[in-house]
């Protein structure tokens, strides 16, 4: 039987909130949490490394929809999944973290893996932060974490928890309830709101909608398809809004910078624009009215109002959950005689797949090309997957070829950048979808970062295929470097030709190098059909350069000082 200690009470309380998963690396402060999940039925996924542990839960949250749990060791655990708990933050992914720490007893006495506040180094980057210091506390304070990182805009909490406040013993009797672990606020928009929200729209020309996160974590797919259908107004995304509605939807425009293409294309953009739940900045274009046009007229619904005249300054504003303001317009718009903006729907619909103008020819190149190559690989994978993006210009190629129908079924990278995400973020997606095929692009920089998480994958059995597009660099900073300094001016951004496919297999899974275009797809074949976990080394040729660094570069504007990534300085 298992004895009701600190470690006890919170793997119950975290039972009892729906928890089923939880990622982790080992570490003796956790050890009678580890024990109480094993007497809870919650199934431990463990890491090579803990910021691979944290990304994993915040996979599994963004497929899910539900909290995704990591918990690590103190002291350089901690350390070394900040980056996961920064992650989830900048993209509003909910998540726990339970975090060990040496005995409170022992404070101010140096002692192993502690000396440093480790609740003041999360508290900037976590919704919330707290050092629980009463075992008998524990399940009301887990359940107050649960329901912070839910509710309003997710993201993540920290729960630090002293070794000597896990093991310690409890009387049942002074155990303190976890009250409110079903709570589930949505806050629904003003019936003036709505109102406004709808003239808002009837008054258009060329109108759009731009969906994000708040969308997808307000689980709003079917309301948005259903206002989308009723209006007939196209719907553009990020890359956290894939799936909303399905890829070949007459209405889906895929990516919001397809927006900028109808401008560039000599065509006229929005005139005005619905933002729901998707935040103002560079992926959106920034300050400088590239994507959503600086005229355009636009209204915005986010859970969160810090959102809300970030960059622009909307006509229409509601800080509301999506879902039920999309439910509040439909049936109050579904009386109503919306105008017919079928001609401008297709022609702002017709450029997603516009990037195969781009790069007619590709096919007979030599080396590959890695639009060509990130194309077969979606191919061969079909539309039922689940993609994961790394790196720089590596998930950037992928994302022009993938398709999915589902919200949460493409993950990447979000404001932090963090490359290293992508191992982690399928091995959470493979827990929650054993059934589906996920699949992990990446280049050959940021599969460097967390290698060792090929032995995670074959421990736990989770056939995760790895693609790597190898092009013996880093290839956004070393395109970047020759647009601002000329073709010989490379500094530490080269790369060997390594076979990272028996690095994979040396760890046991089933790989191989693929050298030629028409032999991705069988590659792809074989790998799927080896049932086990799989890296695909796919030699790319390195001349290649994506848009995406062209833009993000921007080094040929003119008489200004290039900063890359960020706005250029104008000269004075």
């Amino acid at each position: 039987m298992s004895r009701l200690d600190g470690g006890e009470l919170l793997a119950r309380t975290l039972a009892k909130g729906g928890v089923k998963e939880v990622f982790a690396l080992h570490g003796g402060h956790l050890e009678a949490f580890l024990q109480g999940c094993v007497h809870n039925n919650i199934r431990l996924t463990d890491t090579r490394h803990e910021a691979a542990a944290g990304h994993a839960a915040d996979g599994y949250a963004r497929v899910t929809g539900e909290i995704g749990v990591c918990t690590v060791t103190a002291g350089p655990g901690f350390a070394n999944v900040i980056p996961a708990i920064v992650n989830a933050y900048l993209d509003g992914v909910p998540t726990l973290f339970l975090i060990g720490a040496p005995p409170l007893r022992e404070a101010e006495t140096n002692p192993l893996q502690g000396g440093f506040d480790q609740i003041a180094m999360a508290a900037p980057v976590a919704k919330w932060a707290h050092r629980i210091t009463n075992a008998e506390r524990i399940p009301d304070l887990t359940a107050q974490a649960i329901r912070i990182a839910r509710n309003g805009r997710p993201g993540p909490v920290v729960l630090e928890l002293p070794i000597d406040i896990l093991h310690m013993p409890v009387d049942p009797k002074i155990v303190a309830a976890p009250t409110g672990l079903d709570v589930r606020t949505h806050p629904a928009p003003s019936a003036d709101e709505v109102t406004a929200l709808i003239q808002f729209l009837r008054k258009a020309e060329r109108p759009a909608i731009f969906a994000g996160g708040g969308s997808r974590f307000a689980n709003a797919a079917k309301e948005l398809r259903q206002f989308a259908e009723l209006t007939g107004i196209p719907v553009f995304v990020n890359s956290r809004g894939y799936g909303l509605l399905p890829n070949d939807h007459r209405l889906f425009g895929k990516d919001v910078s397809n927006l900028a293409a109808l401008g560039m294309m000599g065509g006229e953009g929005p005139d005005a624009v619905l933002i729901l739940g998707a935040r103002l900045g560079l992926f959106a274009g920034g300050r400088g009215g590239k994507i959503i046009p600086a005229n355009a007229r636009i209204a915005q619904v986010d859970i969160d109002a810090g959102e809300i005249g970030r960059l622009m300054s909307p006509e229409v504003a509601a800080s509301a959950d999506v879902a039920e303001t999309l439910r509040a317009m439909i049936d109050e718009g579904a009386h109503l005689n919306w105008p017919n903006w079928s001609t401008w729907a297709a022609k702002a619909v017709s450029l997603k797949n516009g990037h195969a103008m781009l790069f007619g020819g590709v096919d007979e190149q030599t080396p590959m090309h890695p639009y060509a190559a990130a194309r077969e690989v979606m191919k061969a994978l079909g539309r039922d997957k689940i993609c994961v993006l790394d790196g720089g210009e590596a998930g950037a190629w992928a994302q022009m070829h993938v398709e999915v129908d589902e919200p949460g079924r493409l993950l990447g990278h979000g404001y932090l950048g963090c490359l290293g995400i992508g191992p982690g973020m399928a091995i959470g997606a493979q827990r929650a979808f054993p059934d589906k095929r996920v699949v992990l692009v990446t280049g050959d920089g940021a599969v460097g970062f967390h290698i060792q998480e090929f032995d995670t994958m074959v421990r736990h059995g989770l056939p995760v295929l790895t693609i790597i597009l190898n092009n013996r660099a880093w290839g956004m900073s070393i395109h970047g470097q020759e647009a601002m300094y000329g073709r010989n001016a490379h500094v530490i951004t080269e790369l060997a030709d390594t076979n990272y496919h028996t690095v994979a297999q040396a760890f046991g899974c089933y790989g191989e190098r693929v050298d030629r275009l028409q032999d991705v797809g069988t590659a792809v074949e074989r790998a799927l059909a080896s049932g086990k976990p799989a890296c695909l080394n796919i030699m790319v040729d390195r001349e290649a350069v994506h848009p995406i660094t062209t833009m993000l570069m921007d080094a040929g504007e003119g008489n200004k000082t290039v900063i890359p990534y960020y706005e250029n300085i104008a000269a004075q």
